[in-house]
């Protein structure tokens, strides 16, 4: 068996440590996630799905707020003498005393074709830059920034109507096979990981809250890629009537118009001018209300 530790927080990473218990030839030995976050209205503690199922299962689970800075849980995490550490979204940066623990190496999942779109934010970078392609990477995980060498790879299309919600899903899915891959691979000795090449570098760095507003004078398929690659996380927005419009569904039409005029109300959305082409507004959600179709809200401007 090979023993690993699991390091994660959010729900992308879910099935992978599912995936990684139930198998064969894996056991986790123990879990390290975020320290319990206020959620809700109500602002009460919440366990993050990598915690909820580690205590499921009765998985040891370590909460640093800083595990470069808590020597206790670095001893412990050396006392469990595993072969490798597994990252997948974890949100904290290792140290060189963590990452020398494992026999092996820290193995990290990360949610592009690496080196493009090394950092934070990979899969929303690559909707909202209209890229066709991404994909998942397993990685050896060095000091620096999503540097390490490549282990495995796997190419995920983007289809043009594609959500980040959707590409989250898909690359939840695809994710825990070639983890478990590229452990085994290493111990036998058939996978060779491969240095990045420096060709084609980018970061994904994280959303400004100021690319979040749509500006009407770019294109329409750029304002529909920038909808689509923030869909309800936190959602591009414009202002009308000084209340905050979120868009969270879209169509390109091949049509002109003053840049964020609305030129026409279908039984199909709200038609608004580009600065090249217009887009078709489906969705919406206006501020202080729910989620609806576009010409429902302009009924409701008429009235």
């Amino acid at each position: 068996m090979i023993n690993i530790v699991f390091f994660g927080t959010p729900d992308i990473g879910l099935k992978s440590l599912e995936y990684l218990y139930n198998s064969d030839v894996i056991n986790v030995m123990a879990v390290v996630t975020q320290p319990d976050k206020p959620a809700g209205r109500g602002q009460k503690l919440s366990m993050s799905p990598i915690k909820k199922f580690a205590i499921s299962k009765g998985l040891p689970v370590f909460q640093p707020k800083s595990i470069r800075k808590e020597p206790e849980v670095i001893e412990k995490l050396k006392a469990l003498k595993p072969d490798f550490f597994v990252t997948f979204a974890f949100g904290q940066i290792l140290s060189q005393e963590v990452l020398d623990i494992p026999k092996y190496e820290t193995i990290n999942l990360h949610a592009s074709l690496l080196p493009r779109y090394r950092g934070a934010n990979p899969i929303q970078r690559a909707i909202i830059n209209g890229d066709k392609k991404t994909g998942i990477c397993t990685m050896i995980t060095e000091l620096g920034l999503d540097c390490g060498d490549i282990c495995m790879r796997e190419v995920i299309d983007i289809p043009a109507e594609m959500t980040c919600v959707d590409l989250y899903e898909e690359i939840s899915n695809k994710s825990p096979k070639l983890l478990e891959q590229t452990l085994t691979g290493i111990v036998d000795n058939t996978l060779k990981p491969v240095k990045q090449c420096e060709d084609g570098v980018c970061f994904a760095n994280k959303l400004t809250k100021e690319e979040t507003k749509i500006d009407w004078t770019k294109s329409a398929d750029e304002i529909h890629n920038l909808i689509r690659g923030i869909y309800k996380s936190p959602s591009a927005y414009f202002i009308h009537n000084d209340k905050i419009i979120k868009v969270l569904e879209t169509r390109v039409l091949n049509k002109s118009g003053k840049c964020g005029e609305f030129i026409s109300y279908t039984k199909d959305g709200i038609e608004v001018g580009c600065g090249e082409n217009c887009l078709l507004l489906v969705k919406v959600k206006p501020e202080g209300k729910g989620e609806m179709f576009a010409r429902d809200w302009a009924n409701g401007l008429k009235k």
